[in-house]
């Protein structure tokens, strides 16, 4: 992920609106469900963002500031090429007597999606393959243990009144204390319609499904929105409460994604 200005990206967006793009820009954020569509062959795609957590436990504060990036890339009609990571990180733990403070960048995401041909067809849901390896690049305070694949399985229907529904369950293999072990992933979103433009969105998401001794079950509450600016650009905004003390309390986030 890039750490660029937001009126700098957004004359990017204006700029690459080529007039062949008839088709709306569909995007894998702000939510934590994925889309079923790829980008399309030749075509590039970049999500970016800020974003901010904060957490308390007990008489501890945490909080991180991040820059959150996905660029794709479609070299299939039904194929596309990800990079992934959470970029710049700046993090703080307060707590009496106490104030720890760490920046630097995150880890690379490297993977694929593949739409499924067909899928979404006569009332069906659309649906698409994801596979990724996170990889320990990032800076030592952010840096994960080794390669960490996933697979995931995205289904979307489209319903009544300009309604939608997604599910993402999926597996991913991760390093802990005491070795290599597999979490689950889910999440369930449900989307609303409201103009050709503007939509919103909420979500259960559980990016971890796992033992006590694996790090628990993480899960949030999210709820969000995003506007069309052209069929080439969508700024987005989305707010997620943790359900459990594993999950961070507060998150929010602002972002905007290009295709060109």
């Amino acid at each position: 992920m890039k750490r660029k200005s937001i009126a700098l990206i957004l004359s990017m967006g204006v700029a690459a609106s080529p007039a062949w793009a008839d088709d709306p820009i569909a995007t894998d954020r702000p939510d934590f469900v994925e889309s079923s569509q790829t980008v399309g062959l030749g075509r590039w795609q970049i999500e970016t963002s800020v974003a901010w957590e904060e957490d308390e436990d007990g008489a501890f504060e945490a909080s991180a500031f991040s820059t959150p990036t996905l660029l794709r890339y479609g070299f299939a009609e039904h194929w596309e090429l990800r990079f992934e990571t959470d970029g710049f990180i700046d993090a703080e733990l307060r707590g009496p007597g106490l104030r720890v403070d760490e920046d630097g960048v995150a880890d690379l995401a490297v993977g694929l999606k593949y739409h499924v041909p067909g899928s979404g067809e006569n009332g069906g849901p659309s649906m698409a393959w994801l596979m990724h390896v996170d990889l320990d690049t990032g800076s030592s305070a952010f840096r994960g243990d080794g390669a960490r694949p996933s697979l995931r399985l995205v289904a979307e229907w489209e319903l009544p009144n300009d309604m939608s529904l997604g599910v993402m369950p999926g597996v991913i293999y991760d390093n802990g204390d005491d070795g290599r072990y597999a979490a689950g992933i889910f999440g369930i979103v449900v989307g609303k319609g409201w103009t050709d433009r503007f939509r919103t969105f909420a979500e259960l998401a559980m990016p971890q499904i796992a033992s006590s001794s694996d790090g628990g079950t993480q899960a949030a509450l999210d709820l969000g929105g995003a506007y069309l600016i052209n069929n080439n650009t969508q700024w987005d905004f989305a707010g997620s409460v943790g359900l459990n003390n594993r999950t961070p309390d507060l998150g929010l986030t602002t972002g905007l994604s290009i295709r060109w």
